[in-house]
């Protein structure tokens, strides 16, 4: 029997290292995307100081370890053998539950996720305890720790709240006093700014941080009683200190800031988020090593070790911590900083990820409302002198042109860190493990609303984008709560031999999970992706456009293939992969049009010609993407709906288009990777007309079998109808877009 725990021992030490890889990758950016938003400083040094800020953390967090081990539950009132199942159910739910939300592309919290799977296991094997004594339902509190439950939870949801509101007062009082124009203010002002963030950060992480750590009883004495003289001579300290370095030695402030920021952003990173990688399977070590040395069976030896306060062997917590590292350096999860956080705190036009609906709107209607009612109480010249520190300052160019300096520039990337940090450490010290995932986005979304990056045409999408983040959250939390306790029953009932089950499957779906990874960052790297045009003169545009129509033709090609075989066949998955395929093309072409508005502002004076020329490529493209996507949906409804097949005259008939078109459209696409627009394009016009010509028999001849009642289904006639019109359309817009190369390539020799 002891084996058995000894093999769950170390099937949770192999899931806790799975987990701060899946962990660390999926939380980095909560601690560089501030620094990396900026882009005030190099990524290698980014990394760096993170790295140092992780290393400290982990080496600090032996504290928050007794959420695992007593926040959630009463240890005394389980035996070993129910808290092994505790932790074990744990486990697997966090790894399964980590690769469901990957896989929907949905955010989570890892501390969110402990919380709940801690307490839904806990609460799981209670419930079977008073039902197998045949108590009530009441007794579930003398399983569960009520009281620091509650707190745990409400600090988690009501951190949402308060790292809005805090970022957002923070972020307005900032851009008031310093305006866009921060640079430009008198060295004063960056000091003092300099000094009230470097002390908040350094008396909140290097000494609040520190509480409730065995290094903390050290300084006690120094420190307890002594806050507000503290914190006031470190103002004084840190204020004087950035006044000399911006004066003596040049040193930009802002960036000062935002590199302690990171490190401390880091670290309370790693000490507040440590224990839901490697905490349960502490607790669990400890608990076998308590066991083990007893005598006593596990069904009988009650777990009153656990609710005692037992130091975190330190080796533990270097090797975590250098896991965490490692990870952050290799993790190509952890390089891909253009999360979510970054898009919805933007303050340029972006394409924007979330659609409305009736509660954003609702929102941002009251939102408007209060500000215009606020506009009509306080006095015209104070609003006029606020709303002139949130102009953004522009620059002139060489062609007389303007281009907007960044909106999410040092002032904010600092106030996001500097606030983030300070909430993240209180927590921390009051052993409370607030996600650092809401505490980080909440922080940036609170600026972003003071800094005015939500404007009237975004303000919506924002808005929606963060109400669909925020309940995500909460599903979390009751997927976490459920699945735990479900794995903990299942657990419960069949033994080890469910326990290996689960293992397998949590195996089976990191590894699946890996291999999508691998995929999709191949499919982005894909050789056919259609790419934004960089030129700003004619030749410049017809050259990447060029490029860009070849790969569409190729893959148009390939979908109408797919879908044609896939309709006669009557193959659903076929045509549903065609589908797909389809919808990415047109999401890359309206990627291409969002970016037409650029493109027209970065060109050249003596080019603006090319900006009709690159509009009317586009719009070709599109109809082209268009017919190919309504033929692909059709024909897919069609077999989905299990109507009638499709018969052998009409099948015949659409498999001779598709070679004919297959044909035609590799020529076309071969005539733009050569760019020989002249020799080739009366033999395209005349295949055009042979093709035409066909599509133009077989819509006759189908009006004929529908006439003579041969076609006896309404549904055959009306898909086979649509999609020979939409191959005409195609085909013309295929025309069009090779006859406006061609006109420009004979104007260009004519020139």
């Amino acid at each position: 029997m002891e084996s058995i725990y000894f093999l769950m021992i170390v099937a949770l030490v192999a899931l806790a290292a799975a987990d701060l890889v899946v962990g660390v990758s999926n939380d980095a950016v909560n601690f560089l995307n501030s620094a990396l938003g900026s882009k005030a400083i190099s990524f290698r040094t980014i990394m760096i100081v993170a790295s140092l800020g992780i290393a400290f953390g982990a080496i600090f967090s032996s504290g928050m370890m007794e959420v695992a081990r007593k926040g959630i539950f009463v240890p005394g009132e389980f035996y070993f053998d129910e808290i092994m199942i505790i932790f074990m159910a744990v486990m697997i739910t966090d790894i399964l539950l980590l690769d469901f939300f990957n896989t929907l592309g949905m955010p989570t919290s890892t501390t969110v996720s402990i919380v709940f799977e801690l307490l839904g296991s806990a609460v799981a094997i209670a419930l079977l305890k008073i039902s197998e004594q045949s108590g009530s339902f009441s007794e579930l509190v003398t399983y569960i720790n009520t009281e620091k439950a509650t707190e745990i939870i409400l600090g988690i949801l009501l951190s949402v709240v308060v790292a809005f509101t805090v970022g957002a007062i923070v972020q307005y009082v900032s851009r008031v006093l310093l305006s866009f124009d921060f640079e430009k203010k008198a060295k004063w002002t960056g000091a003092l700014f300099g000094g009230i963030a470097l002390a908040a950060i350094t008396y909140f992480i290097f000494i609040k941080g520190l509480k409730g750590t065995e290094y903390y009883a050290e300084i006690a004495p120094m420190i307890e009683g002594r806050t507000f003289l503290i914190v006031l001579i470190s103002l004084i300290i840190w204020t004087l200190v950035s006044y000399l370095l911006m004066i003596l030695a040049k040193v930009n402030i802002y960036k000062l800031i935002i590199l302690v920021g990171t490190f401390a952003l880091a670290l309370a990173f790693a000490g507040n988020d440590l224990v839901n990688f490697i905490g349960v399977p502490i607790a669990a070590w400890q608990s076998y090593e308590a066991w083990v040395g007893s005598g006593v069976p596990a069904t009988e030896f009650a777990m009153d070790a656990l609710g005692k306060k037992v130091p975190t062997p330190t080796l533990f917590l270097i090797v975590a911590g250098l896991i965490m590292v490692v990870t952050l350096w290799l993790s190509s999860k952890a390089r891909n900083v253009v999360k979510t956080s970054l898009d919805l705190s933007s303050q340029e036009d972006i394409k924007e990820k979330f659609e409305p609906h009736f509660l954003s709107r609702f929102l941002v209607k009251s939102s408007l409302m209060v500000s215009q009612y606020t506009a009509t109480v306080l006095p015209n010249s104070l609003i006029q002198r606020i709303e002139k520190q949130f102009e953004k300052p522009v620059i002139d160019l060489p062609r007389g042109r303007k281009h907007e300096l960044p909106a999410f520039d040092m002032v904010r990337a600092a106030v996001n860190l500097m606030v983030a940090s300070v909430l993240i450490s209180i927590a921390t010290s009051m052993k409370l493990p607030l996600s650092t995932t809401y505490v980080t986005f909440m922080v940036a979304m609170g600026t972003s609303l003071a800094d005015k990056a939500w404007g009237s045409e975004s303000a919506v999408y924002r808005v929606a984008g963060v109400l669909n983040v925020i309940g995500g959250w909460f599903f979390t939390a009751l997927a976490a709560f459920t699945a735990a306790g479900t794995v903990a029953y299942l657990i419960h009932l069949g033994g080890p031999i469910m326990i290996a089950v689960f293992l397998l499957l949590a195996i089976l779906l990191l590894v699946r999970n890996y291999v999508k990874h691998i995929g999709k960052s191949r499919e982005a790297r894909a050789e056919d992706s259609l790419s934004k045009a960089e030129s700003s003169s004619i030749h410049g545009v017809i050259e990447e456009s060029a490029d860009n129509v070849s790969k569409a033709l190729k893959r148009v090609g390939k979908i109408y293939s797919s879908t044609i075989n896939g309709l006669v066949e009557q193959d659903v998955d076929r045509l549903k992969k065609a589908r797909q395929t389809v919808n990415k093309l047109e999401t890359e072409i309206e990627d291409l049009q969002n970016d037409i508005f650029y493109f027209i502002k970065d060109l050249d004076d003596s080019y603006l010609g090319a900006s009709k020329f690159y509009i009317d490529t586009i719009g070709s493209l599109q109809d082209i993407a268009q017919s190919s996507s309504l033929i692909a949906k059709v024909s897919f409804k069609h077999v989905n709906n299990h109507h009638k097949k499709l018969k052998k005259r009409e099948s015949d008939e659409l498999l001779q288009i598709t070679s004919t078109l297959e044909s035609l459209l590799r020529r076309i696409s071969k005539i733009f990777d050569s760019r020989d627009f002249k020799k080739i394009v009366p033999e395209i016009i005349a295949e055009k007309k042979e093709l035409l010509s066909e599509v133009q028999s077989a819509i006759q001849k189908q009006v004929e079998r529908t006439r003579e009642k041969e076609s006896t289904s309404p549904k055959n006639t009306t898909l086979y109808f649509i999609i020979l019109i939409e191959t005409k359309d195609l085909m013309q817009a295929c025309i069009e877009v090779l006859n406006l190369y061609y006109e420009e390539h004979d104007r260009e020799q004519t020139q």
